[in-house]
């Protein structure tokens, strides 16, 4: 069962469709409504691209690291979220603390409530 806070993995397709590459995402929560949508954030090794105060880092310290099923220290992109169906998600790997996500949550909050134009 899909639960906010889980990180899963999908199919992320290459651009002529043939195919794609198993990358993890972070599930945010499930969209209102009859349809098994769900709001999620890439997930991503390449750590250089973490943006200070929005994104997180789950490093191998991490009291949450073991739990979250990810391999390597990775940064969680708030900024890159997607809306997937349940049905593309290949099933959870692990899943990160509940204040990790709470954090998260508040700083993809913050960022929409404060944003202009």
């Amino acid at each position: 069962m899909k639960q906010a806070g889980q990180v899963v993995l999908f199919r992320f397709p290459y651009t002529d469709l043939t195919g794609g590459k198993l990358r993890p995402a972070l599930l945010l929560g499930k969209l209102p409504g009859e349809y098994d949508d769900w709001l999620v954030c890439m997930i991503s090794s390449q750590v250089r691209h973490y943006v200070a105060g929005f994104d997180e880092i789950v490093d191998e310290r991490d009291e949450d690291f073991a739990t979250s099923g990810l391999k390597v220290k990775s940064v969680i992109r708030v900024g890159r979220v997607a809306v997937l169906s349940g049905e593309v998600l290949l099933g959870a790997v692990g899943e990160i603390s509940g204040g990790r996500l709470v954090r998260i949550r508040k700083n993809l909050a913050n960022w929409l409530l404060q944003a202009s134009g």
